[in-house]
This record gives C-alpha cells, structure tokens and sequence, in this order.
C-alpha cells in the first residue's frame, strides 16, 4: 500500500524521501525520482509531513519510538500521519507522547485495497485536530477520492475497525455463497454479474465472488492475516464498550481456522476453501 501511495505522491510533483526496514524495498521509488533516507534522522530532518504506512501496532511503535526511532529526532511543528491500521488506544497513546514534543498525529487508516493505492481512488477516515487536517488535504486529494475528518484522534482507527468488520464479515459470507451455489448447480462464476445493482451487491462481491468462483487467489490483494488482525481489534474494541459483535467474532474465528491451513498470507478470496 505505501509504495503505491509514494508512486502517486511522486506522479503528483511532490518531493519525498522514502525509508523503510528492509531497504530494497525502496529501490522502485528511487528510480522514480523518490529520495532514499539511509536513516530515520533524515526523514525527521527533510520532511515536515511524515507518513507511516505499516503493518501492525508493534511495527509503529517500534519505528516511532524504539531505539533509534523517529521520535528522538522529531522537531516541533511536525506532522506524522499514520496510515497503518492500529488499535485506538496504542494510537491515542502515541499521539499523547508526541505532543509532549509539541509534535502532531494523525490517525488516517485507509480503505481501498492496492488497487485503490493504484489508482488514487482510497477512502480516508482520519482522527485528529482540524488544523493538521487541513495540512493533510494537499496530499490527501492524490491518493483517494474523500477523506472524512471522524473527530479526535483515535477516531480514524475506530472506523477503519468498523469498515473491517464490514469488509471481512461480508467476505466470509460470500464465501459461504459461492461454495453453496456451485454445490447446487449454479455456474458460481455468474454470481457477480447476476447480482450486480441489486441490494446484495458490494464491491467485495464483485471483486472476491469471481476469483472465488475459479479459485483464483493471485496476485494477493488482501492478505488474511491482515483482516484476521483487524478483526480481533474489533472484539477488543467492542469489549472494552461493552458492545456485542457475534457476528465479527464468528468470522473472526472463521479465518483463523484458514489461517491455521497456513494460508495466512494468502489473498482474502482463499477463505472459500474452509466452504469448500
């Protein structure tokens, strides 16, 4: 996601610098014209709008905040907008830590997918003070296509976490779908196109139900580990708000069991197999 959102920043004219932990991942931007920081202290130094687009709570905390992390390097006035998706409260907590450091966060997770990344199509839901959300539009309008402000931060992540429960609950259903009507004799490849502009219509249906259909689960654009992870998020979360969510937690248990298969880096459409 992150590489094809720098791709669009740098088709947009925008100077940026690129880190990441495993540095041959940057390489592509670099001959894009992207300019490679060998260490975090030149993101802080160059750049007062930093972005983190990473895996999981424990990898931003780790690059903002462990050893040798962005937060000793940090100046005052700058802005870090986290397009991760991470639990509220870790989110909450980091932003506290730098405002100490009159230092600025936003939590902006995104929605779209890659190919959404591709394309500047993303939906972006941010948490954070209105000012900083204002510095965030000019590079916000060239990776998708509307960005809500929800309100404090924490905000962001909470309706990314809503938006995944959505996302992977209608997955799993689709799933259900696919396997049941090749089962009874329905060209199951037919489903999407059959369905399309009617009320059981989604964009998940569209994309996922064909590749469920033909068991094609290449290139991976949703991985389930990733859904999984958001998933128990959104248990914690409606723990924590004494709110129920049985349907969340039966799909969250559902891609676990395909997870355990070992296809926990596999694409989100290989969860027809557990139907299957």
């Amino acid at each position: 996601m992150g590489s094809r959102m720098t791709a669009r920043l740098l088709q947009a004219g925008f100077e940026v610098w690129v880190w990441n932990r495993s540095p041959d991942k940057c390489q592509a931007l670099v001959t894009q014209g992207a300019k490679l920081a060998t260490h975090l202290t030149d993101i802080a130094r160059e750049c007062d709008i930093i972005l983190l687009c990473l895996a999981d709570t424990a990898a931003v905390e780790s690059v903002v905040f462990g050893e040798h992390g962005l937060a000793t390097h940090l100046k005052k006035e700058q802005l870090l907008v986290d397009f991760s998706s991470i639990t509220p409260d870790a989110t909450r907590d980091f932003a506290t830590r730098l405002q100490a450091q009159s230092v600025h966060w936003i939590d902006c997770p995104v929605s779209g997918g890659v190919m959404g990344a591709e394309k500047g199509t993303l939906i972006l839901m941010a948490g954070g003070e209105q000012t900083q959300i204002e510095r965030l539009k000019p590079i916000a309008q060239h990776l998708g296509q509307k960005l809500t402000h929800m309100g404090e931060v924490g905000t962001g992540q909470i309706t990314k976490i809503c938006n995944q429960m959505i996302v992977a609950s209608n997955a799993v259903l689709i799933a259900e779908t696919v396997a049941l009507a090749a089962k009874a004799g329905v060209d199951a490849t037919q489903l999407a196109p059959a369905l399309a502009g009617g009320f059981a219509d989604s964009l998940p249906l569209q994309i996922l139900a064909p590749r469920m259909a033909t068991d094609t689960f290449e290139p991976v654009q949703w991985k389930v580990q990733t859904l999984l992870k958001d998933l128990d998020n959104a248990v914690a979360l409606a723990k924590d708000n004494s709110s129920s969510t049985p349907m969340s937690a039966l799909a969250a248990q559902l891609l676990r069991l395909h997870a355990a298969t070992g296809a926990s880096l596999e694409d989100l459409s290989s969860v027809v197999r557990v139907f299957k």
